[in-house]
Parts: C-alpha cells; structure tokens; sequence
C-alpha cells in the first residue's frame, strides 16, 4: 500500500541553493514529501528559475507596500490553492508571524543562514569565524 505523499512548500528570498538541494533529495522515491509550489518575496530570487526548470510552480508574492497581515494572508491563500501541509523556510529572509505559524503548528520548518543571536544575516558561519568562534 502507497503512502501519500505530503505537499511541501518551499519559500525563498534568493539564490536557491537550499531549495536545490531540497529538489534533488524530493526525486528520490523515499523523500516523504512533494515540493508542491516555491514562493519568494523577490521578484530577482534565481530559486524561481531553479524551482521552474524542476517542472515546480514558482511564485512571487511582494511583501512591499502592503501590511504584513496582507502579506501573509496571500501566502495562505497561496499555499492553500496548492494544498501545502508542510512549509519549509529555506532562506526565507522575512519573520512570519503567530497569526501564519498557527495555521501550521509543528510544521514549518527554518533552514535559517544567521546563527543567532550571535551571528544574524547572511554570511553567519563567517562571522563566527572571524569573530574567532571555534
């Protein structure tokens, strides 16, 4: 008997390069899941065109000029249409609020690029490392 396979949303803010890693582990057949839409709040994330040439719907969704509630309400809708049970931040670089972690409990997951609160932003092992962290 087949299992069912959950869907999975991938959100991005660049590159991609989590996100690919993520496509080519989900092409294996015991990945658990499948990527089931990638969203990015930046309209120049080359994860998009990672997420397209994989045959995956991309997305991006502007968190400017609007509240962030507005923000996060068209994420939900969003991943909604695509019947996401999972969510993975994969260099998401925007906070998510309560309101939208609670339409998820126990299922976002934050492939986060800062160690904090040390180290926050980009390049976070490098600053450790300069900082002499061992």
């Amino acid at each position: 008997m087949a299992v069912e396979k959950s869907n999975l949303a991938i959100f991005i803010s660049g590159s991609g390069s989590n996100l690919q890693a993520i496509i080519e582990r989900a092409n294996q057949p015991s990945f658990p899941g499948k990527i089931a839409v990638v969203i990015s709040n930046r309209r120049d994330a080359y994860g998009l065109e990672r997420a397209r040439t994989a045959g995956i719907p991309a997305i991006w969704i502007s968190h400017r000029k609007k509240s962030r509630q507005e923000f996060e309400q068209e994420l939900l809708e969003t991943v909604a249409a695509y019947d996401v049970n999972w969510i993975a931040l994969a260099g998401f670089m925007r906070v998510l609020t309560a309101h939208f972690l609670s339409a998820f409990p126990n299922r976002v997951l934050n492939i986060h690029p800062s160690l904090l609160p040390s180290f926050p932003g980009l390049h976070a092992q490098e600053q450790a490392f300069d900082y002499g962290v061992k």
